[in-house]
């Protein structure tokens, strides 16, 4: 058996390859997913006079998509209209999300940013465990929604997810740019936090994608599907640019440690 598909060779990009069952993904056993409408599967429907109307469908949205692939209990904790603020603050706590898991996916910006023009921010907004001295920005916010999940499951495997670029608006897109630039310092200041740079290395969300795996604005199911396919083989990606880092994913939240491997 040639073990080199499963080796990072140094070379290798982000999404250059996937694979079907989203490879070393499967490894978790649980993972949180924080999240708006996109991570909520979100579909838009039309009335009879046009409207539009929108529709959590979460059988639908990729956390299950991912979850179905790699055979783990993928917990969607989000919700359309989702903002890092709001979920630090209220929504989590309502609805019973701070939750120890394995691991935690991160994907949240949209509707900070750009629906209700809130401030990005920097990543030195960000004091890693002293979240109280964060200001109110979006980065600032994402900050202490990670020292929380430190608090919750110290050792857990965080994967922060960049927003997609759309190729409509120049300025929108170099925003989205730095802000996953600002992420990937984020993530610097934690243990065990990596980037998913879905800004970089995803396609782009412009005319023809959508024509394709979109239904309005949201993904239609097809859409959905790619979204986790693309953060699975990404999570895969990471790993195996990162094994040492992955090798006690089964002691987490144990107790348990090995030393002899570092």
């Amino acid at each position: 058996m040639d073990i080199g598909p499963f080796i990072f060779d140094g070379k290798e990009k982000p999404l250059q390859k996937l694979k079907d069952d989203c490879g070393f993904a499967a490894i978790f056993r649980n993972i949180g997913v924080i999240g708006d409408s996109l991570s909520s599967g979100e579909f838009e429907s039309t009335d009879t006079n046009g409207n539009v109307h929108y529709h959590d469908m979460y059988e639908y949205s990729w956390c299950s998509f991912l979850g179905r692939m790699i055979g783990a209990e993928v917990r969607n904790f989000s919700r359309g209209g989702m903002t890092a603020k709001e979920f630090y603050t209220s929504y989590a706590a309502a609805n019973g999300f701070w939750q120890p898991c394995q691991a935690y996916i991160i994907d949240l910006g949209t509707n900070d940013i750009f629906t209700y023009g809130g401030n990005a921010g920097s990543a030195a907004d960000v004091h890693a465990g002293d979240g109280y001295k964060n200001p109110d920005t979006f980065l600032g916010w994402i900050g202490k929604i990670i020292d929380k999940l430190k608090t919750l499951q110290k050792d857990a495997r965080i994967f922060l997810v960049s927003m997609m670029r759309e190729g409509f608006d120049a300025e929108r897109d170099a925003l989205v740019e730095y802000v996953s630039a600002e992420t990937a310092t984020v993530a610097q200041k934690y243990v065990y936090c990596y980037l998913i740079d879905m800004a970089k290395y995803a396609p782009v969300y412009d005319r023809a994608m959508r024509e394709k795996f979109a239904m309005g604005y949201h993904p239609n199911c097809m859409g959905y599907y790619l979204y986790a396919k693309m953060i699975g083989n990404y999570m895969d990606y990471i790993i195996r640019a990162n094994y040492k880092d992955f090798f006690e994913v089964p002691f987490i939240g144990t107790g348990l440690r090995n030393d002899t491997y570092k």
